[in-house]
């Protein structure tokens, strides 16, 4: 006999959405959150009324800046999509490398979701695999 496949859609909130995913979400500050899963760095979310945006901080590498490293970040890029490398310097004094991606709030999918923070992850992992060859 064939299998009977029902199709669901279901409306939440993006924080129940996550919390329900197994994800701990923390409220910073206004509309930012800090959000975790597992072991993975926290991703930090903030939200305006047409955009979401996500970031993964890699912490302070001004001790590793030269052009070449930087060089290697942006061709790193292309391996990373659809997240990207990037600077915060909120705080010009200590600057970090980051991991970031936005998407629109419109329409949102629970995959669409669930994607960019598994995106984040891999990323992540690439990154820590090339900052550790920096730092030996």
């Amino acid at each position: 006999m064939k299998t009977i496949t029902v199709k669901t859609q279901k409306t939440d909130t993006l924080i129940d959405f996550l919390s329900f995913h197994g994800f701990y979400v923390e409220e910073i500050e206004g509309n930012i959150y800090r959000v975790k899963r597992d072991e993975a760095l926290p991703v930090y979310v903030s939200l305006s009324d047409e955009t979401i945006y996500f970031e993964v901080d890699l912490g302070n590498v001004s001790t590793l800046a030269n052009e070449l490293f930087y060089f290697k970040l942006l061709d790193m890029n292309t391996e990373v999509l659809p997240v990207s490398f990037g600077i915060n310097n909120s705080n010009s004094d200590d600057p970090h490398l980051v991991l970031v991606e936005s998407r629109e709030t419109s329409d949102l999918s629970d995959k669409e979701i669930l994607s960019v923070f598994d995106a984040l992850e891999l990323a992540t992992k690439k990154a820590e695999t090339f900052l550790e060859s920096y730092l030996k």
